[in-house]
């Protein structure tokens, strides 16, 4: 006879085997709780002559709670499947030296933050120097015995120095900018560069500065030089837009300022040939982004192409330096574009229904690594080579997950604006859709404003389609991907032009998907997308069964006094300070309007969101609870603004559940 041991265990295998055959069935929609399983493939670097590839592989640890990351390599050429090269827990920015034979990264190994080298063909990795200050980025000298590094230092203010007994805990704030998301008041400190020189293993400074820092240095192709942008003379911390190009020697010397502008200059690419620096020129917070070129000796062609009306990045050059290559959003998708140095002519070289980025460069830029992702495939290494680019997938490590799951792809459609222009929009069907069959709908708003949706791996679209919703989200004015008038529509009228668009693209909606069910509406957002759904509510209180707004804003009056931006930055969104344009401020606050909503309404926030600070969703509750409107607000306890995307994994399930949940207790 069985044991009731025995017997235990076998009805513990049967459960466990129901479950993960109710997990991995094809015959569903995807979960929240699949989230766990997925493989997050990040910064492909393809080995200088094309042959392979390394990347960051993250996943889920077993507690739920935290990430685990390693270095893959695969080959570019497809001669073995991906595998681990580093069997650390946190294990990122593998960057490979010049000659292809070592590999220097960053691991967290003994609570500690290192850089790291090892290896190409073998042997264990060994930490090149220690520093007790926080690493942001580092590059390999063209020669490979150096390595110029962005390190962040700590002031010395010395305020309590030489005082006796216990410190108080205190920080004194003097500055515009002092606090950020989720870290709260930010640490003293600031970015500069040093090379660290890996014959005799010493470190040395290049820049000093209390009230500014050192961005995107690079070597120049000889190794004699480095160039970088900063605003030394403004500073970083009073609101100040404004930055330029300088360069100094590699083994420290004078500096040489650059670019002379009142504007943006930053990102600077040395041409192969050393002669020319490209870089990423705006003329302000709001205004249009473009390629400008200039010489080594300051002078050269300001503007690069008159016609980009893209916003690029990840700017690189070809290796006859004719060309330049950069990344950019367009119409729902992301790719590469190369521009023609000498015509301005911009041509596509990867683009499609999909979305292509984070792409790295062989030496002879003939063979390109990037990441690859669609609304129905997360991340993957892909690459091309020239002169056809014909695209070719090199890992594929969440398909054996994502091939069990009902995945939808979006349909796309543009519709009229009262502008005479046109937005875009996209809708995804519910997994089960039948003809024949009614189906209630989500409209699920994007932040920003600016910023785009579309074809790109979005985990929550897919699942509220198992939960059989459509999902509608258009890419109104302001987002980005459009041009810039689409992007500018919304300066200083938030509440307007974006607001308009959702509406009318759900009205759009409506009339091309005749079996959408008119009674039974959702919405929700996140961030700007959380604005508007307050902001909609309020103005179409019959409209929605029920809404679940995110770390939204509610008054813009009392976030323009406690975001992490500076106050500047506010000024020129609202065209003045809230004295100088009350109207404007309270006029666009749903708060304002507070007393019309009907809507059941959950409130999701964070309590260390410094973008929209928990502040934001207490006055949103008051408002709903005191004119008897039903609502919850869950608060997670230690979030930013950034739950949605890089929040704690159980946290991001939970909240995920959390607004399905909301939708099937008001309305279905």
């Amino acid at each position: 006879m069985l044991k009731l041991t025995h017997i235990t265990f076998i009805l513990s295998l049967l459960l466990f085997l129901l479950i993960f055959d109710n997990l991995f069935s094809q015959d569903r929609g995807m979960h929240p709780e699949d989230y766990y399983h997925f493989q997050f493939v990040s910064d492909p670097q393809i080995s200088p002559d094309g042959s392979y590839i390394l990347f960051t592989r993250t996943v889920i640890a077993d507690d739920k709670r935290t990430r685990e990351s390693s270095i893959w390599i695969a080959s570019s050429t497809g001669d073995f499947q991906p595998r681990a090269f580093t069997s650390g827990k946190n294990d990122r920015s593998p960057r490979w030296a010049p000659d292809g034979r070592q590999i220097a990264f960053l691991a967290n190994r003994d609570d500690e933050t290192k850089l790291w080298v090892i290896p190409f063909d073998g042997g264990e990795a060994r930490p090149l120097f220690s520093s007790e200050h926080n690493i942001s980025g580092f590059e390999w000298s063209p020669g490979g015995d150096r390595l110029l590094l962005s390190l962040g230092k700590d002031l010395d203010r010395g305020d309590e120095k030489n005082s006796d007994g216990p410190k108080p805990d205190v920080r004194i704030v003097t500055t515009s900018l002092y606090k950020g998301d989720r870290t709260g008041i930010l640490p003293d400190r600031r970015t500069h560069l040093w090379v660290y020189h890996i014959e005799p293993d010493s470190l040395q400074q290049l820049t000093w500065g209390d009230d500014w820092n050192a961005g995107s240095p690079s070597f120049s192709p000889d190794g004699a030089s480095v160039i970088y942008h900063a605003n030394p003379e403004e500073g970083d911390y009073e609101g100040s837009y404004n930055s330029d190009l300088f360069v100094i020697p590699a083994d420290s010397g004078t500096v040489n300022q650059l670019t002379h502008t009142e504007a943006r200059s930053t990102s600077p690419v040395w041409s192969p040939d050393g002669n020319t620096v490209a870089f990423s020129h705006s003329e302000g917070r709001y205004e249009k982004n473009y390629i400008y070129l200039v010489n080594s000796d300051g002078t050269g062609k300001p503007n690069a192409s008159d016609e980009l009306d893209l916003i690029p990045g990840n700017i690189n050059w070809s290796a006859d330096s004719r060309h330049l290559y950069f990344e950019a959003n367009d119409r729902g998708g992301s790719g590469l574009f190369r521009l023609s140095v000498e015509s301005g002519e911009i041509e596509p070289v990867i683009r499609g229904r999909f979305s292509a980025g984070s792409v790295s460069y062989s030496d002879n830029r003939e063979q390109i690594a990037f990441l690859r992702h669609t609304e129905t495939m997360l991340p993957e290494v892909w690459t091309v080579s020239a002169p056809g680019f014909e695209p070719v997938q090199v890992t594929s490590l969440n398909r054996e997950l994502l091939d069990s799951l009902r995945l939808n792809d979006l349909e796309s459609f543009w519709f009229e604006n009262e502008s005479g222009g046109r937005s875009q929009g996209f809708l995804l069907k519910p997994v089960d859709w039948e003809e024949g069959k009614s189906y209630p709908l989500v409209l699920n708003i994007k932040g920003g404003p600016g910023g785009m949706w579309g074809y790109q791996w979005f985990h929550e679209f897919q699942m509220m389609a198992a939960r059989v919703y459509a999902v509608f989200f258009t890419n109104y004015r302001g987002s980005h991907g459009y041009g810039f008038d689409h992007q500018s529509a919304v300066f200083q009228d938030y509440g307007g032009a974006d607001y308009r668009d959702n509406i009318d693209g759900l009205q759009a909606a409506l009339e091309r998907y005749p079996w959408i069910d008119r009674d039974r509406f959702f919405i929700t957002g996140g961030s700007h997308g959380g604005f508007l759904t307050n902001w909609i509510t309020a103005h179409h209180p019959e409209k929605f069964r029920a809404a679940v707004t995110q770390r939204s804003v509610s008054n813009w009056i009392s976030e323009a006094g406690t975001q992490a931006y500076v106050p500047q930055a506010m000024r020129e969104e609202f065209g003045g300070t809230i004295w100088d344009n009350f109207d404007l401020y309270w006029g666009r606050s749903p708060l304002k309007y507070a007393d019309r909503v009907k809507t059941p309404t959950l409130i999701i926030h964070s309590d260390r969101d410094h973008i929209t600070p928990i502040g934001q969703a207490e006055e949103w509750y008051y408002a709903l609870k005191i004119n008897d409107v039903p609502v919850e607000m869950a608060i997670f306890q230690g979030e930013g603004h950034g739950l949605s995307r890089t929040g704690t994994p159980v946290n991001l399930v939970k909240r995920l559940n959390l607004i399905l949940d909301w939708f099937e207790r008001h309305g279905r």
